[in-house]
């Protein structure tokens, strides 16, 4: 008989899950964690059954826009796949919006929310994205207690209706600047005949928007009055469709081509007179739409981290079902060396990437010290960026662990790769971050707060088995420390020039800390699983390498 290897397969992703269940032990007060288990339970038999299979069968679909009807209309549609028809109705049904607006457990529902989302999102085709984007308005609203709008759309966005519940996009890449937007050239003219107060009309392109399908969105304009930079930018609240069902003025001129994330409908706009009212106030765009940031970048960084964990899992899985060489690759120590590094790596990504959500949901619900708003002010760049270019690297390896099948499309493995390469770029890229958590730490002191966390996290550790990576931990911290000392005492070029060694190092130095700390919460039952990932963690090196060329140096390099 001819052989056929045997795909690889999913069980229930909530019961496979150690590290999920492992840190839902040790965070979630135990009368919570018996409440929520049976959601996360259901939904990770969903994300490994239901869902998984879906995916494979709708592998090829992408959505499409129809610009025109039989009769010459522009209706600018967008088809979307089964797998985004499913996971929209399923997103609202489980409150996955809805959560930490309902705040049943207080600081807790953000890690509810979040538990659920790393289940749900890898088996549903980036559908995280409209999500994110909705969670992220409907935070900013709240926060600018713009009682109009809270009422109007934060009720929709926050349902679990699926008939009533509804998305928003965030609209503010143009053509003139990805990350600088500031540079903002659409313009918003008053509309004084219009009902709405404040009401503006909308000129100007998005080149890139996500999630073209939302029912509203948030985004950047420049009034009349408006000076140049971010500070003259007006945050607006903009509906797709107005009253009677009609566009409201938004065009999509084409759907983007992308490398990855091809499910998610990524298109270009023309706001054509798009009725629009301001979220809070005529200046200070690009300041009042940081909720909505902080918001998307966490669900960055968890995603991130469960992009790891699917990849890790099928790698796994496959491994037990694939031979060569006379033995099952799960019986290679070569093989198992290389699934442990990538292990590893997702389980000290996990630890930071929640911790920002416990600091999220503590601060929401008004349960935080001022130590702790200072430290997620800190901590959601950095977390940001390293998970996602963890997440890069481990995908990477992933793929290399199916051999030739791994670059094949219809075994599903190349889009895991490809979805990821968006998680460094979607709001904003390493270098980007890498600037606003320098800014943070001349500011606000953000250093202080990253050390005073390191310091305790540390401290919490009693394991004498554990000490030595602690020690690794506060070694790299003096040296990130050290090294703005030195290049502050040159220029601010020397000082930015150092911004990503410095933020790539500080999060590496928070994950083994966090980590350790969870590892010895787990010798103490007894389970040294955490352990072994710490001390492969820090093996693969917490210090990014130190800078070799001066500012002038880089320069000659590469421009000449």
């Amino acid at each position: 008989m001819p052989f056929f290897q045997a795909p690889p397969r999913l069980g229930n992703q909530y019961e496979e899950d150690r590290v999920l269940r492992s840190h839902l032990a040790r965070a979630l007060p135990s009368e919570i964690l018996s409440e929520v288990l049976p959601e996360l339970a259901d939904m990770g038999a969903l994300a490994g059954g239901e869902l998984f299979e879906l995916q494979a069968e709708d592998r090829a679909a992408e959505p499409e826009l129809v610009q025109w009807d039989a009769w010459g209309n522009r209706v600018d549609r967008i088809e979307l796949t089964r797998v985004w028809r499913r996971a929209a109705t399923l997103a609202a049904e489980r409150g996955l919006v809805a959560i930490p607006y309902e705040r049943r457990h207080g600081r807790h529902s953000r890690l509810h929310q979040f538990a659920l989302v790393y289940l749900f999102d890898p088996s549903t085709d980036t559908y995280s994205c409209p999500l994110a984007m909705t969670d992220g308005a409907a935070r900013t609203l709240v926060e600018h207690k713009n009682d109009a709008l809270i009422a109007r759309a934060v009720t929709r966005l926050t349902s679990r209706d699926p008939r009533l519940a509804w998305t928003s996009g965030q609209w503010m890449t143009e053509r003139t600047g990805g990350s600088d937007v500031g540079l903002s050239e659409t313009e918003a003219r008053p509309a004084p005949d219009a009902a709405l107060p404040q009401a503006h009309r909308l000129y100007g392109t998005k080149w890139f928007t996500s999630a073209a399908t939302s029912d509203m969105a948030l985004t950047l304009a420049r009034t009349p009055e408006g000076g140049p930079g971010g500070s003259g930018l007006t945050l607006f609240y903009v509906e797709t469709y107005d009253e009677a069902g009609n566009k409201n003025g938004v065009l999509v001129n084409r759907l983007k081509d992308k490398l990855g994330t091809r499910k998610l409908p990524t298109a270009e706009l023309t706001l054509d007179g798009a009725l629009a009212t301001p979220v809070a106030g005529l200046q200070n765009g690009v300041r009042n739409i940081t909720p909505m940031l902080n918001v998307t970048r966490t669900w960055n960084a968890v995603c991130s981290v469960a992009a790891m964990r699917r990849g890790i899992a099928l790698a796994t899985d496959y491994a037990r079902r694939r031979s060569q060489f006379g033995a099952r690759l799960s019986d290679k120590p070569l093989h198992l060396d290389t699934l442990a590094g990538l292990a590893a790596e997702h389980e000290a990504a996990f630890a930071l990437a929640f911790r920002v959500v416990e600091l999220l949901g503590a601060v929401e619900s008004g349960e935080a010290t001022a130590d702790d708003s200072q430290l997620l002010r800190a901590l959601t760049p950095i977390a940001k960026l390293v998970t996602a270019k963890q997440a890069v690297a481990v995908m990477s390896e992933v793929l290399e662990c199916f051999g030739g099948a791994g670059y094949v499309e219809d075994t599903g493995i190349p889009r895991l790769y490809r979805d990821a390469q968006v998680l460094p770029i979607w709001e904003g890229t390493t270098n980007v971050l890498s600037l606003d958590l320098l800014r943070a730490i001349r500011k606000d002191g953000a250093l202080d707060a990253i050390e005073r966390e390191l310091f305790h996290v540390t401290e919490a550790v009693r394991e004498p088995r554990l000490g030595s990576l602690c020690d690794v931990a506060r070694a790299a911290l003096r040296t990130a420390s050290g090294w703005l000392t030195a290049a502050s005492q040159k220029s601010l070029l020397d000082t930015e020039a150092e911004a990503r060694r410095v933020a790539l190092t500080l999060g590496r130095a928070l994950e083994l800390a966090l980590l350790a700390r969870h590892a010895s919460f787990e010798l103490a039952r007894g389970r040294d699983r955490a352990a072994l990932a710490a001390r492969r963690f820090a093996a693969h090196g917490i210090i990014a390498p130190p800078p070799v060329l001066d500012v002038a140096e880089s320069a000659r390099l590469v421009l000449g």
